[in-house]
């Protein structure tokens, strides 16, 4: 061989080295990259968890002798010694006491079943603590908050302005990758007032986001009530689950013109139908009646072997409007 084409193939070889060894370090730094990005988006997560889940014992509302009350420390504008106990009183009425305590005057208003009001910035609501500024500081996206009991489902939803697919592979920070948003398309309105409205999130094995959403694919789910809770700023809805299954790809928004009376009707019996399919995960509540004046919930997520042409679907049916 002739020493010209043996320092050809030499520079071939050393090319080919040089190609393969960048892209081992640029691939070495992106998964690097997306793992930190995951933890700090995981991290941010659970120091919101804490934040909304951490309910005071300091309440607003708390009970007395089975009437729910308000009281203030009139004197300090906090609760008596700064505690949350209860203080003596005697019943002027049945509207309002006056006492002393610690030189400070309290007033007790009881309320006789009173409606409670929206919830608003920061106030403590259901077992929720939520302070809607400290949220949009950590994303402007945030627009709701969502809690399924039963799972680990405890995570705030949002919404892009101009891209639907965004927050599939971003987090709140804008970084790329996992584990991304729950979160919703502007084929529906931010207050929940759509027939249908759907949530994503992704399946992941570290069990956040959507995965634990395959608790329900046990046949229990037949038997016993469960629950979806989204909050805004403005509400509390409460969603009953009457449905698990797994469904098609399909984009539920796009396909099903809803607004039409007849095609809902028809696409809500078709959920009650799911169990006589072929479905390999078709668990159906028929002793929930849901018709088509009433609003539905959608959350959906990857099937539990990734299967790209299917979905799997969660559907809660709204309680209170």
């Amino acid at each position: 061989m002739k020493k010209n084409e043996k320092d050809e193939k030499s520079k071939i070889w050393l090319f080919l080295f040089a190609a393969f060894a960048v892209m081992f370090v640029v691939g070495g730094i992106s998964t690097v990259t997306g793992a930190l990005n995951r933890k700090k988006a995981n991290d941010a997560y659970g120091q919101m968890q804490t934040a909304v889940n951490d309910v005071q014992s300091q309440e607003d509302d708390i009970l007395v002798g089975g009437t729910e009350v308000e009281w203030e420390d009139k004197a300090k504008g906090v609760l008596p010694n700064g505690s949350g106990e209860k203080p003596e009183s005697s019943e002027k009425g049945g509207l309002e006491t006056e006492m002393e305590e610690d030189g400070a005057l309290i007033e007790v208003k009881i309320k006789k079943e009173k409606a409670k009001p929206s919830p608003k910035p920061g106030e403590t609501v259901s077992g929720k603590k939520l302070d809607w500024d400290a949220l949009r500081k950590e994303c402007a996206d945030i627009y709701a908050w969502i809690s399924v009991p039963g799972t680990t489902v405890d995570y705030p939803i949002v919404q892009h302005p101009t891209s639907n697919a965004y927050y599939l592979n971003h987090n709140m920070d804008g970084s790329k990758g996992y584990p991304g948003c729950i979160y919703t398309e502007n084929y529906n309105k931010k207050d929940f007032s759509d027939l249908h409205t759907v949530i994503y999130g992704h399946n992941l094995k570290d069990k956040t986001m959507f995965s634990t959403l395959h608790n329900f694919e046990k046949k229990k789910l037949v038997t016993e009530p469960h629950y979806i809770y989204v909050y805004t700023e403005e509400d509390v809805f409460t969603y009953e689950i009457f449905a698990v299954y797994e469904y098609p790809a399909i984009h539920l928004l796009a396909n099903y013109d809803l607004t039409n009376e007849y095609v809902y009707e028809q696409y809500i019996k078709d959920i009650f139908n799911m169990d006589n399919t072929d479905a390999r995960i078709a668990n159906i509540r028929h002793d929930i009646e849901v018709t088509n004046e009433d609003k539905i919930i959608t959350l959906s997520t990857c099937t539990s072997d990734h299967d790209a042409s299917l979905r799997f679907l969660v559907v809660g049916v709204l309680q209170n409007s």
